[in-house]
């Protein structure tokens, strides 16, 4: 997939292949390492560099800058390359790998369809290019968000009235409310949210069906027993908490009296009354006209008491459930969904009416009923509901009143707007004033050009027309278009998920809502199949193959709620541990062969790495921890560098003069593996380490560091494993033990035949193990030291084969030169609710909806992308006199986030 370019305020065509970036790819080791490149049988002799690998780290390398949310200015570092024949802004490259073995073949037929094959992905690269695809995605995000907020006064904006009113199954049990997220209440939730708190269900035999579901949620172990007719108490003394019901089958003046008892009593009030009956005066009056015009008067004379009763409780009024016909018995035939049907619009009539001029403070409960509609034919009776349809309705009961008080993630219903933090509020400002001077900047360039357009030359009376190159950009001016770019982002990713103009889902996982999506990524993956530029063992175009298809899949994971599939869990916990992996692989071989340790490239690769996240963690006040991948590669990057840079600096120049060095390195590696291992034994410790100031800032969530132990512990191994491989290949591969060449197997065919043999069989026994895992908790517990095995096996089954070394998919490529965006950004506005949920940017139409968001997502990914390297030019300069006064600046900046921090934590308790 070609990237589009993008020019500049004066059409500045702007790309990083300038003199500059060769220098950088020759000191870091950058994306474009060299190799053996060959082009349709021409082969090209060019130097071997060892590629760093990095989930999203661009090796200290820019990467190719295509920014097209509108014209950025030309980078102060790199000048326009001349163009290449045709105009187009692309690398010219040969037929793919599958198209050059069938342009060979004698057969017409073979070459017009190898012909058909390049021209059509050539059309596909020119006609939707990355630039065209961020500018659809800028348009489509303004016109939903234009489409919401114009529909808000007429769908209504109160989250609480869609849960109890509207939705719908997702599959058997799962109830989805309509554009929001409903929580699953545990029985510790439930006594802490109604903690000293009195409910009361008043009402018929159905009522008492939805209290003892009620009553459930607080205490799984109670039993429906006791005289039905009569009421029934309930009480938790650990939490003190009442629940009562009351039998009252009609609405009559009985029931009115009561209501009004409480009124005029001096004892509080319930806090949660649920109403509803009118089953019995159907079948008491034979479903007569006369008892309904009966219900009527009730419900208007009842009306008044019950909104007083609202002004300090919560009054819910329960319309009736329809009824499965066929299954009532004789003495209930009288009770018909059409009667039921005119009960309850007299009910909403009155009741939704009460008040004149004001919306009424009775809730009408309304869920039940859609329940009903869908599972009522699984009744034993006809006439109340199965035991789980009565206790989804209980659990949204729990979210309407518990949601406003607990506020978990994942409920978004009847829950308030988080307020605006101190932090927010001035990192809203700093953006908007990027913005301004941005546009106040480009008003003044432009005025200067109007100006300088066209010049007279005075002495011959001709128009002299100034140069066509466009003058460098300043820093500021790319400082400021790129905070300008990354303020409307950020505003995208708070509407997303912090404000209420989107709407939010549960996830549903399904067999089909993983494993379809994988066939297309697959098929997409080998359409754009090409030709690698060099062959040697995880060369860098290999690695990004790995990186993406790899996030793709997590990617499906996360979005399908796949986590709930123990043997899908399983192997994606893999592909996490393979991204540590190459992160140990890919920086030792790094400072292995290299043997710079500068701040320049310490700074440079914490800044592409934390950049996003830090910048996440202020906008949607979020902590550092919460991002747990980040803090993982940063604190594996910091021990990786720390163990090479320690005395004695052991690098492969002094190894390859004395062998004695091989065994120093080694002894460094055991020393690394037993800090590993004494910290998985001694969790203790462990803690005391990352609870320390100013660690803790960095490490706790939820004010502890249990999931940071947790999140590291899980994959403890898998770096030090990449390390070790690196040093183990590097080795092999200088004493030339290695054929890397075109086509050539890794080794000998006997050997090769061998390891590949038992990579295969390797590989599908632990897919089979991991199949077949029934308990979560034991198999994390072997995974950190099985999960190699998985993933030696893949890098063997990809190397070996010469032919598998000489392709890739630069469609997987693509997204793994972006994938710690992706990564990342999924977080907020792919998902919703940090990650527990759905983003809903078309409600009713799921399909669409996935194919809309996923598609603004990789624009905004990648665009961030973008923003980073732009940055790390500027922030992370080479000169060290700079940098030091730049990361003077940057510990002023994080020195008053933490003021800012402690004050508003002071603020908020």
């Amino acid at each position: 997939m070609s990237q589009g370019s993008s020019g500049g305020p004066e059409g500045l065509k702007r790309r990083d292949s300038g003199s500059e970036r060769h220098d950088e790819e020759e000191e870091e080791g950058g994306a474009a390492a060299r190799g053996n490149r060959k082009r349709c049988g021409e082969e090209e002799e060019e130097e071997v560099e060892v590629p760093l690998l990095l989930p999203g780290d661009k090796d200290g390398t820019p990467a190719e800058s295509s920014s097209t949310w509108s014209q950025p200015p030309p980078s102060p570092t790199a000048a326009a390359p001349p163009a290449p024949p045709g105009g187009l802004w692309q690398t010219q490259r040969c037929p793919s790998a599958l198209a050059c073995p069938i342009a060979h073949c004698c057969h017409g037929g073979a070459k017009m369809a190898a012909l058909a094959y390049n021209l059509g992905k050539r059309e596909i690269n020119h006609y939707f290019n990355v630039r065209n695809a961020k500018a659809l995605a800028l348009g489509v995000v303004l016109l939903l968000a234009a489409c919401h907020a114009a529909s808000r006064p007429y769908r209504g904006n109160d989250t609480c009235e869609y849960l109890l009113s509207r939705g719908r199954f997702l599959g058997k049990n799962v109830w989805q409310p309509h554009s929001c997220m409903m929580h699953i209440y545990k029985n510790g939730e439930a006594k802490k949210c109604l903690a000293d708190k009195h409910i009361v269900f008043v009402g018929d035999s159905r009522i008492r069906q939805l209290f003892y579901s009620f009553v459930k949620v607080i205490n799984p172990y109670v039993k429906e027993e006791g005289n039905k007719h009569e009421n029934i108490p309930f009480e938790d003394k650990t939490a003190s908490v009442r629940v009562d019901f009351l039998w009252y089958p009609e609405v009559n003046n009985s029931m009115k009296q009561y209501f009004r008892s409480w009124i005029e009593s001096s004892a509080s009030k319930p806090n949660i009354i649920m109403v509803g009956a009118a089953t019995w005066s159907m079948k008491i009056h034979n479903g007569s006209n006369e008892a309904l015009s009966q219900y009527k008067n009730n419900v208007t004379t009842i009306a008044p008491v019950l909104e007083m009763l609202a002004d300090s409780s919560e009054v819910y009024w329960v319309l009736q459930d329809p009824v499965y016909e066929p299954l009532l018995s004789e003495s209930r035939k009288m009770i018909t969904n059409e009667k039921i049907d005119a009960y309850n619009e007299v009910a909403v009539g009155i009741l939704n009416s009460s008040t004149r001029n004001s919306k009424s403070k009775i809730k009408m409960f309304g869920v039940s009923k859609l329940i009903a509609e869908e599972t009522m034919k699984e009744s034993v009776d006809g006439l109340h509901l199965p035991d789980a349809s009565r206790d989804i309705s209980a659990m949204v009961l729990m979210n309407a009143y518990c949601n406003k008080i607990l506020k978990p993630v994942d409920g978004s219903c009847c829950q308030p707007l988080p307020p605006l933090t101190i932090i927010q509020k001035i990192t809203a400002c700093f953006f908007a004033a990027s913005i301004i001077g941005y546009i106040i900047l480009n008003i003044v360039h432009r005025s200067n050009h109007r100006k300088n357009k066209l010049c007279m030359d005075l002495e011959c009376g001709e128009e002299k027309k100034p140069s066509t190159a466009s003058p460098t950009a300043s820093v500021l001016e790319i400082l400021l278009f790129s905070f300008c770019k990354l303020g409307l982002i950020m505003a995208y990713f708070y509407l997303c998920d912090r404000a209420d103009i989107f709407m939010k889902e549960n996830k549903f996982y399904t067999h089909s809502s993983f494993f379809i999506p994988l066939i297309y990524i697959l098929v997409l993956g080998i359409f754009y199949t090409e030709n690698t530029k060099e062959t040697k063992v995880l060369n860098r175009e290999q690695t990004d193959e790995w990186k993406g298809w790899m996030q793709l899949v997590i990617l499906i994971y996360h979005i399908s709620g796949a986590s709930t599939f123990l043997p899908v869990y399983m192997h994606v916990r893999v592909l996490v541990a393979a991204y540590l992996f190459q992160t140990g692989y890919g920086h030792f071989s790094f400072f292995w062969s290299k043997g710079d340790f500068g701040i320049y490239r310490l700074c440079q690769v914490l800044f592409r790495l934390n950049f996003l996240v830090v910048i996440l963690c202020i906008v949607m006040d979020r902590p550092y921890q919460f991002y747990y991948f980040v803090p993982l590669v940063t604190f594996w990057f910091f021990v990786i560098y720390t163990t090479m840079a320690v005395w004695p600096q052991i690098l492969q120049k002094q190894a390859n003069g004395n062998c004695l060095w091989l065994f120093g390195l080694l002894l460094k590696l055991v020393f690394l593996l037993m800090c590993i291992c004494f910290l998985t034994y001694s969790q203790g410790s462990f803690e005391k380490i990352f609870s320390l100031w100013p660690l803790s800032k960095l490490f706790e969530l939820n004010g502890n560091v249990y999931e940071w132990w947790f999140r590291w512990k899980l994959d403890r191994y898998a770096v030090f494993h990449g390390m070790l491989f690196a040093f183990i290949y590097l080795a092999l591969q200088k004493r030339h033990v290695l054929s890397e060449g075109k086509g050539e197997p890794l080794f000998s065919n006997r050997v090769s035949n061998i390891l590949l043999f038992i990579s295969v069989v390797s590989f599908l026994t632990y897919s089979i193990w991991a199949s077949s895992c029934k308990n979560k908790t034991e198999c994390n517990e072997l995974h950190p030291s099985v999960s190699v095995v998985q993933i030696l096996a893949f890098v063997l089954i990809r190397n070996i084969p010469g032919y598998a070394r000489s392709v890739y998919s630069s469609f997987f490529a693509w997204f793994g030169k972006i994938s710690l965006e992706l990564f990342i950004c999924q977080y907020h506005i792919w998902l919703a609710a940090d990650t527990k949920g759905i983003l809903v940017l078309i409600p009713g139409n799921p399909m669409l909806n996935i194919i809309v968001s996923t598609f603004i997502f990789v624009c905004v990914a990648h665009e961030i992308s973008q923003i980073t390297n732009d940055l790390a030019q500027i922030m992370v300069p080479k000169d060290n006199p700079t940098l030091l006064k730049r990361l003077l600046c940057i510990v002023g900046f994080f020195s008053g986030l933490l003021l800012l921090s402690a004050v508003q934590e002071q603020l908020r308790h």
